[in-house]
């Protein structure tokens, strides 16, 4: 584990791995952040998660991330760890949380759910159990990680949703910080209908969020009136995605909507210029969450043939806007806090300590989890946030899911990031 605090010392720009690249490099001098130890014991802790947390001391708070991975999956996780360090410093600087200052530290789980739950379970068995869990995803590690902290009674912030991690009836102290795919495809049908389409061919990968997406695409198109032309799947692993595009070219759609992350993206625009296919692209946050898009060649496609056809949805936040102060500050905080190596739709976590600060100073506690997620629920403390990277979170008692409408989405063409944030 990474002890993380935020002093006076500037960031190694040397390479010395991903650990190294999400240290804080710039100087808050206001805050001495103390380190957090958690060292794991062996055995089970049959104790409840108030007995371990101290109502006194700094408030601890763990955020997992795949910093040891490869590519954008390193890339993105690094941008979601920064992004929960910003949040705890700006908490802080609000003078911590019902006077208590709060203290981070970071897990790599390599983007791997085998080793974050190794991890995790070696963090509940420790001496010091933490307030707060970060998910940085993607949705696979989540899907792994929730239903532990469920038994635990730990408060969680992810950011990959998967089918029941927004829901309180299977993870009731668990809040998805990513939007819900019902918001993602109301955006989705608005944007389509004001473009004129009407056939439309679905591609998604095999993650758990590819799935619902694409389950769910199909449903909703179909709902709002659209014509589903073709839907394929294809794995994730799989280097060539050829077979499936030429089943959706067959049905002569009038665009592709796209879920693809990572590497798959890659191949995806690959397929699509190898079949010679001129089709519109409308590609979901997954795709606009991947770095390569954003990166001009050899590394990436930027200004390539690939994308020429290739529209993204993003949120307003990841769309530079001289006029939006209070997310260009927070942009600031987290270009001081760490790298930003990946647009903003990575910076949910953000978000997250100023839920919590919100929600505990409501609940004049923040040791008691079930009041913290009771107030988690109430309009006036969910405004009272103040998040930045969404507005306003509305989760409901029915849905730990974001609920936002279409005008919180944008849907723009690939161009450069520039501290996360599209130019």
């Amino acid at each position: 584990m990474t002890k993380q605090a935020f002093g006076s010392c500037p960031l190694n720009e040397e390479r010395e791995g991903h650990m190294q690249r999400i240290r804080v490099k710039a100087a808050f001098a206001a805050l001495a952040v103390s380190a957090l130890a958690l060292a794991g014991c062996a055995g089970g802790d049959t104790t409840s998660p108030d007995d371990n947390a101290s109502s006194e001391g700094p408030i601890r708070v763990v955020v997992f991330g795949g910093i040891g991975a490869e590519g954008i999956l390193a890339n993105n996780a690094t941008t979601s760890v920064t992004a929960a360090q910003a949040s705890v410093a700006a908490v802080n600087e609000m003078g911590g949380i019902l006077g208590r200052e709060v203290v981070i530290d970071v897990i790599d789980d390599t983007a791997d759910p085998t080793v974050a739950v190794t991890r995790l379970r070696e963090l509940m068995a420790s001496d010091e159990r933490p307030h707060v869990v970060m998910n940085s995803g993607p949705s696979t590690v989540a899907d792994a990680m929730i239903p532990i902290l469920t038994q635990e009674r730990v408060l969680s912030f992810n950011i990959g949703p998967t089918p029941t991690s927004g829901d309180p009836s299977v993870s009731p102290y668990n809040f998805d910080l990513s939007a819900s795919v019902p918001d993602y495809l109301g955006s989705f049908t608005y944007e389509l209908g004001e473009r004129g389409y009407e056939n439309v061919a679905i591609l998604h990968g095999s993650s758990a969020y590819g799935e619902l997406f694409g389950s769910l695409t199909q449903e909703t198109f179909a709902e709002a009136g659209f014509t589903i032309s073709g839907a394929q799947g294809y794995d994730n692993a799989s280097l060539d995605m050829t077979p499936q595009l030429e089943s959706l070219q067959a049905t002569n759609p009038d665009v592709l909507v796209l879920d693809a992350y990572g590497a798959p993206l890659g191949y995806v625009l690959q397929g699509i210029e190898r079949l010679g296919w001129d089709i519109p692209i409308m590609g979901n946050t997954s795709v606009s969450a991947t770095g390569l898009i954003a990166t001009e060649p050899p590394s990436g496609v930027l200004g390539t043939d690939q994308v020429r056809n290739l529209t993204m949805q993003v949120f307003k936040s990841t769309k530079f806007d001289p006029a939006a102060t209070e997310v260009n500050e927070a942009v600031e905080r987290m270009a001081a806090a760490g790298d930003i190596l990946s647009s903003l739709i990575l910076a949910y976590n953000y978000d997250g300590m100023l839920l919590v600060k919100a929600a505990a100073e409501s609940a004049g506690s923040i040791d008691d989890v079930d009041a913290l997620a009771a107030a988690l629920l109430d309009e006036e403390v969910q405004q009272a946030a103040n998040t930045q990277m969404i507005s306003w979170y509305r989760f409901t008692a029915d849905s730990h899911t974001p609920h936002v409408a279409p005008e919180d989405f944008l849907f723009i063409g690939p161009g450069p990031l520039v501290n996360g944030q599209y130019q």
